[in-house]
């Protein structure tokens, strides 16, 4: 079996050709359904001039129009840039260009951005629309619909499985990077980590075949929940790709916003196995709707549920207990970034559940600022550095690749930012970015480009942003602004011109104003200072 995604679809859907590999909402797609419309919407890509290495955005909310995409561009040797729907022009134009897309698909509910950026993006060979009920304002794009009537499915090709899998995460100036892996390498360690997870998957992935063929015998496919974006890590490589490439069937819902009740619904209609989230942001709702369930005489059937599966934010020990009041289950919390796994703790009835505790995977150091390998029981903190999967590095980013990706001892590791203490047990507490990364339910969002869109308001002298806490989505961003002559200005007219400048889910969410915003003497921002100011007023 060559080892690239495409290949290892093409022969599941050959093995269980009539089973469910894709479902949103009502809408079902077999495996053989799967593996042809893919195989169409590749030759439509071929036609438009995309081959080997082409990258090509995937501006799509969750569907299986966005799975059929991603697939597509494996066939023809392409590489799937992830494009966040939140996104604004400038954004989009920038994440395009420094990925050198050739093409985009996109829901026709963004067609009115699409017709904004289009002349600033030459290099795009196709538009292609998926159509979502709403009217298109772009007609320079190619329709989805039409592509799948009018192109026969393009014949299967040996691929190179040293081929670049990409996937996009932000950066430290909030301009997103992609981090590369080759396929074959990424594709081996997917399957070590189902492995570690308690999947049955095989030593030798020659076998996957007859493992697939024995889940078939026993029905015993994963039928996975995405609850989070698929644009993201956690909902793409857990949610779609974990039952995938085991043969089973990724189940997404097409609303934008999070329904806790939709996605309850839709466990108990389509007898998921597998949830997958991103902290207490979906975690609480969830149990919310549960509780409301069983106290109005609507209870949820879960009992098909095995695993409910989050990363990426804080999942607190009070909502995973919750959760298992009302069903017996695994609760995994895994702990890693786009750039590398690091650790996962897991939560039975049996075994109680903690906050942010994790044991290390094999190959991941805890390296302090000195450059000590820390023991176990050490005082000091420490960057995590994973080795289990190394990227290549980030895609036109040298400096940050060396930055991020280098040896220790001989040893290659990832190291993203992440703080932690290695507890005398082994298991490590984790302390949070180094930098002042704010994550706000799952969303990675930089003070630097926040503050920078404030700034574009030319009453706003200087400011500084940062994280808070917030009992839904674990931090919320808050700003501490002052202005040209201290002059007074409204909150939500300043929240609403920054609009302008960066996506919705980047905006402060509180404005705080001071006489002075204060800087250290070289003029490099005061973050600590600004936290300490929030946290008074808020108080």
């Amino acid at each position: 079996m060559n080892l690239d995604f495409a290949s290892v679809w093409e022969m599941v859907s050959d093995l269980v050709p009539e089973n469910d590999a894709l479902i949103c909402g009502e809408d079902i797609v077999t495996w053989k359904e799967y593996d042809d419309r893919a195989s169409k919407i590749a030759s439509a890509l071929s036609e438009a001039g995309l081959g080997a290495n082409s990258k090509a955005g995937l501006y799509l909310n969750n569907s299986n129009e966005y799975l059929i995409a991603q697939y597509a561009i494996f066939k023809v040797g392409g590489i799937p840039i992830n494009v966040n729907y939140r996104y604004v022009e400038e954004e989009l134009i920038y994440l395009l260009e420094n990925s050198d897309a050739e093409a985009v698909f996109y829901h026709a509910c963004y067609s009115s951005r699409i017709k904004e950026i289009a002349g600033s993006l030459p290099n795009i060979k196709a538009w292609i629309e998926v159509s979502d009920g709403t009217e298109s304002k772009f007609d320079q794009s190619l329709k989805y619909e039409d592509l799948l009537n009018q192109h026969s499915p393009m014949k299967r090709v040996h691929r190179d499985p040293e081929t670049i899998y990409m996937l996009y995460t932000g950066g430290t100036t909030g301009m997103p990077k992609g981090v590369m892996y080759k396929q074959g390498e990424f594709l081996v360690y997917l399957f070590r980590t189902l492995k570690a997870m308690g999947y049955d998957v095989p030593e030798d992935l020659s076998d996957l075949e007859s493992r697939i063929e024995a889940s078939k015998s026993g029905n015993a496919f994963i039928r996975s929940v995405v609850g989070c974006p698929l644009m993201h890590g956690t909902g793409m490589w857990l949610g779609a790709f974990l039952p995938l490439l085991l043969g089973g069937t990724a189940i997404t819902t097409s609303n934008l916003g999070f329904d806790p009740d939709q996605l309850w619904a839709q466990v108990q209609n389509k007898k998921a196995t597998n949830i997958v989230i991103v902290g207490d942001a979906f975690a609480k709702p969830m149990l919310d709707a549960l509780n409301r369930g069983v106290s109005d005489g609507s209870a949820y059937d879960i009992s098909s549920v095995q695993v409910i599966i989050s990363s990426g934010v804080m999942w607190s020990a009070e909502v995973k207990q919750g959760l298992l009041e009302h069903h017996d289950m695994k609760l995994m919390d895994t702990m890693g970034s786009t750039e590398g796994g690091m650790g996962a703790s897991v939560t039975t009835r049996d075994n109680p559940p903690a906050t942010a505790k994790f044991a290390l995977n094999p190959g991941v150091i805890v390296l302090a600022d000195d450059g000590e390998i820390l023991s176990p029981g050490s005082e000091k903190i420490g960057l995590i550095g994973t080795s289990g999967l190394v990227p290549v590095g980030y895609y036109k980013d040298e400096k940050k690749s060396a930055e991020t990706f280098r040896e220790v001892d001989g040893v290659r590791y990832s190291f993203p930012g992440d703080y932690a203490k290695l507890e005398a047990d082994g298991t490590i507490t984790l302390l949070g970015r180094g930098s002042n990364c704010i994550n706000s339910a799952g969303e990675k969002i930089y003070p630097e480009e926040v503050e920078e869109a404030l700034k574009k308001d030319a009453s706003v002298f200087d400011c500084l942003v940062v994280g808070m806490p917030d009992e839904k989505f674990g931090q919320k961003i808050v700003a501490v602004v002052s202005t040209v002559d201290n002059q007074q200005i409204n909150e939500a007219e300043l929240i609403e011109n920054t609009r302008k400048s960066i996506a919705g889910y980047k905006l402060p969410k509180i404005i705080l104003f001071t006489d002075e915003v204060q800087r250290a003497p070289n003029g490099k921002a005061n973050y600590k200072w600004a936290k300490t100011f929030a946290e008074e007023q808020l108080t």
